[in-house]
């Protein structure tokens, strides 16, 4: 049963997404659920999948996703899950992809974590596995560091924080000018990042699917309202660095990471000394290791920012080794 659920959400066809901020035609390749919710005093959906496979092992992974990622970017790992008999939980959060973008939102990472809390209680699910990517790795750790109790084990992969930006020295940006900068992106500029820091150069046909995705919510007719929360969410990142608590995270935590990642949001705003010393992941991920008590590190040195998606067969087999 579990090779005819894998054959199944191989065989979804990759569908370039139709211009639209919602991803109202972008296939996930599993139901899309949502669960209503009040936040500020706004009544809003969060988009998510819930995969329950038949052999269940009766233990649950929450997938966080990245900034310029969605439930759906984690396909493959939800596979490798569920053939291994976990149940997967991989929310859309709000302002992103399939879920709500409310007019009017303060976004911050406690805010983020207590939507995704109330979602897995929802589901009743207990002590689930965190695991979170990119921004989705800031998020988690906010999590664990939430809800202590409420977290079996931490796995980060690539996750984004573990520096302070702005503390370092580069120039802080008005939502209002991160507006502008996003109103800017297009599908070019969308692959030439994700290939010089996801990918660490390379280029593979089944990549494009990420960039439309991406791109699909930027260019359509409402493509405003996506680049305003891409500001606004960059502002929460910038501004909500998870470095200075790394001693206080209480659960057990895997790092992952791609050494030729290089991600450090306003690195474009910095000056070309300083710029040099951001990003730089295989100190910054050895550093978090040293911090985290008993963290395990495991890393890439080949690979980017999404060796879930570049290297998915040595990143999947030793994601199930760190599980069990």
């Amino acid at each position: 049963m579990i090779r005819l659920l894998l054959a199944m959400a191989v065989l979804v066809p990759a569908v370039s997404a139709a211009a639209h901020p919602m991803l109202a035609d972008f296939d996930y390749g599993w139901p899309v659920q949502r669960y209503p919710l009040t936040s500020q005093r706004e009544a809003m959906e969060m988009a998510y999948l819930d995969i329950r496979p038949p052999g269940a092992n009766g233990r649950t992974v929450v997938l966080l996703h990245g900034k310029n990622f969605c439930a759906g970017s984690w396909e493959g790992t939800i596979r490798r899950l569920v053939a291994a008999g976990y149940r997967v939980v991989a929310p859309d959060q709000i302002g992103f992809c399939k879920s709500s973008k409310p007019a009017r939102y303060q976004y911050g990472l406690h805010t983020l974590a207590a939507n995704t809390a109330a979602l897995v209680a929802s589901l009743g699910v207990e002590k689930p596995v965190v695991v979170g990517h990119s921004m989705g790795g800031m998020l988690a750790m906010r999590y664990a560091l939430q809800y202590p109790e409420a977290v079996s084990k931490l796995v980060l992969v690539n996750p984004i924080g573990l520096e302070d930006w702005r503390a370092m020295g580069v120039p802080n940006a008005t939502v209002d000018s991160l507006y502008e900068g996003e109103r800017k992106t297009t599908r070019a500029s969308i692959k030439a990042y994700q290939q010089a820091t996801y990918y660490a150069g390379e280029w593979r046909p089944e990549y494009d699917r990420w960039v439309d995705m991406l791109a699909s919510m930027y260019l359509g007719p409402e493509g405003e309202v996506v680049a305003w929360h891409q500001a606004l969410t960059a502002d929460m990142v910038f501004n909500q660095p998870v470095i200075h608590e790394l001693e206080r995270v209480a659960v057990p935590t895997v790092l992952m990471v791609g050494e030729k990642d290089n991600t450090a949001i306003g690195k474009n705003r910095a000056d070309k000394v300083l710029a040099a010393r951001l990003g730089n992941y295989p100190l910054l991920a050895r550093e978090a290791a040293r911090r985290i008590p008993g963290a395990r590190l495991i890393v890439y040195p080949d690979y980017g920012h999404s060796p879930q998606i570049q290297a998915p067969n040595a990143f999947h087999t030793d994601l199930l080794d760190a599980l069990r």
